[in-house]
């Protein structure tokens, strides 16, 4: 995928590749060794994700012009890009000249998000949000605890997971644990490794 889009930059007359990285942590020592104009970042990185490297970057240059260029839909995901300090958003699927038209938006300073990407921010707007201790609770949950095991590994008891469970099923509008787990994914709250 990388090589693609090096690929699809490099063709462009005013434009270059000037580094690449396989990981979060290399992503952020390859700004600061090379300052790119615009950086394209993959959400799912090894080592240190893609939201934490877009933090850490524009942490480093509160001016860095920085693209997610991602597969994931999920609103917590774009979310989580664009609290990061992104201002593109772009799906791996709708790339080429889609991609060219935001790097020259995003390089002119402007943020750039599709209206389907808008569409589902504006979703979980209107959503509650899990709390961290909901979070926890729910990636336990993904790796198939019960809620006995669950307060065993978090510290509290029997009856604030319970109450936990019943919480994340009332903010997700779901009814069994199975569900959760399924539109927690979908939606990028969790991650299953």
């Amino acid at each position: 995928m990388r090589e693609g889009v090096a690929r699809i930059v490099g063709v462009q007359p005013d434009m270059e590749v000037v580094a690449e990285a396989s990981n979060g942590e290399h992503a952020v020592t390859q700004f600061l060794a090379s300052r790119p104009d615009v950086t394209l970042m993959d959400l799912q990185l090894p080592v240190t994700s893609g939201p934490e490297a877009i933090r850490r970057i524009r942490q480093i240059d509160h001016s860095a012009r920085i693209i997610a260029l991602t597969m994931y839909r999920g609103d917590e995901d774009i979310h989580r890009a664009f609290e990061a300090g992104a201002m593109g958003y772009v799906l791996k699927d709708t790339i080429s000249d889609d991609l060219i038209h935001v790097i020259r938006e995003v390089y002119a300073g402007r943020r750039v998000v599709a209206p389907e990407i808008q569409q589902a921010l504006d979703a979980r707007a209107r959503m509650p949000t899990l709390s961290q201790r909901e979070r926890q609770v729910l990636e336990l949950v993904a790796e198939g605890m019960r809620n006995k095991e669950i307060a065993a590994a978090l510290g509290i008891s029997t009856d604030t997971t319970g109450m936990h469970v019943k919480n994340i099923y009332t903010k997700l509008n779901v009814h069994d644990r199975t569900a959760a787990v399924a539109k927690a994914i979908r939606r990028g709250i969790i991650r299953i490794e």
